[in-house]
Order: C-alpha cells, then structure tokens, then sequence
C-alpha cells in the first residue's frame, strides 16, 4: 500500500508527524506500506492529509487513519 503524507507547513502544525509515527508503528507489525511526505496536496484547510494509493484523505487523525486502513488495535 503506497501512502503519501502531507508535511507541508499546515499539516505540520496539525500534527502530520503524529501519522508518520504511527504508519510506521502499524510498518513494524508487518502491515506493507511504502511510507513517504509530499511537500503540499492544496488543501491546506482540510489538512492533515494522507493520500493511500492515489486517494486523498483528508482531516485525517491517528484513529482515522486506523480505520481508512482497517486496522484493529489493541488499547
């Protein structure tokens, strides 16, 4: 699974690393992504914004991501 995060400044401040941490936490247990940034997807206000194999998500928080992957986790 190819997924691109946003690292732009907007998405920065909205907390883009908090989701590159957890891609690689979910990389560690064996789920296969190819994680990268990207610069800027343009929708700053909608941010943070992952892209999963061409499709961009957006608002996205760690618990969204689990679920746009579908990922069951254990708390």
């Amino acid at each position: 699974m190819r997924v691109r995060v946003c690292m732009g400044s907007s998405c920065h401040l909205k907390g883009s690393y908090q989701i590159v941490e957890k891609l690689l936490q979910l990389k560690e247990r064996g789920l296969n992504l190819d994680i990268s940034g990207s610069l800027c997807f343009g929708k700053c206000s909608e941010g943070i914004c992952v892209e999963i194999d061409g499709q961009i998500h957006t608002n996205v928080t760690v618990e969204k991501l689990e679920q746009i992957l579908g990922v069951k986790t254990c708390h």
